[in-house]
């Protein structure tokens, strides 16, 4: 058994929006469920008219919902604050929603978004997701790894901003197809979104470490 996979235990997921969790983890969200971990889903926001339809909203939902019965995903929270518009929102409000679900649920491994995105929602989400990970915190999570989404990750400004330089990669070399199952935001090549791309990028990260396809991840704390 690989070591990553017995030490996980219960994982949670931090997603900005539905889609950043498939896109930046999917593959890995599969095989820690395959393996018998219990993975949970928190997507943070959620697209308010009139900048949002609500039907679109619904749309995304229900795929975000079909996507994660596929990938084995034991329960999605949506903690429903207010998409593109967290930097308006109390920062309190957010630290207080990641908190109380870390608090719930008690996971011992958390995947976080990348500090360095350029979607502020992502920036300020790693940032509370952080003051909900304390240490000083009864059974706080030891295993904390961000995660990089296509579009936003790599849209960062080099030497200005912070570099996604991944020192983890799990080997999803079985799992690679699982990051196609959110089909609405999926584009046509060139577009960072599209399939190729998301196979290319698969596949540079797997070949890092001489494998088929893996994810890559920034290791943030792991107590061992």
């Amino acid at each position: 058994m690989n070591i990553l996979l017995e030490t996980c235990g219960r994982v949670l997921v931090i997603a900005p929006h539905p889609d950043d969790e498939v896109l930046g983890a999917g593959g890995t969200i599969a095989r820690l469920a395959a393996a018998g971990n219990e993975v949970y889903v928190a997507i943070v926001t959620e697209g308010k008219p009139p900048a949002f339809p609500p039907e679109t909203v619904r749309r995304v939902q229900e795929e975000a919902g079909k996507a994660h019965a596929l990938l084995g995903v034991k329960e999605t929270f949506g903690l429903g604050l207010p998409a593109a518009g967290l930097s308006e929102t109390a920062h309190s409000e957010l630290n207080t929603a990641l908190f109380g679900l870390v608090s719930k649920l008690r996971p011992k491994t958390i995947f976080v978004p990348f500090v360095g995105d350029m979607h502020i929602d992502h920036q300020l989400i790693f940032t509370s997701a952080m003051v909900a990970a304390r240490p000083h915190f009864e059974n706080y999570p030891e295993l904390i790894l961000a995660y990089e989404t296509l579009s936003e990750t790599n849209w960062n400004a080099p030497y200005i901003t912070p570099q996604f330089t991944p020192n983890v990669f799990i080997d999803i070399s079985e799992w690679l197809e699982t990051k196609q199952c959110f089909g609405s935001q999926v584009r046509e090549p060139p577009h960072e979104r599209s399939l190729a791309t998301l196979r290319a990028l698969a596949t540079l990260r797997g070949a890092t470490v001489f494998k088929s396809a893996a994810e890559g991840f920034v290791l943030v704390r792991h107590v061992l």
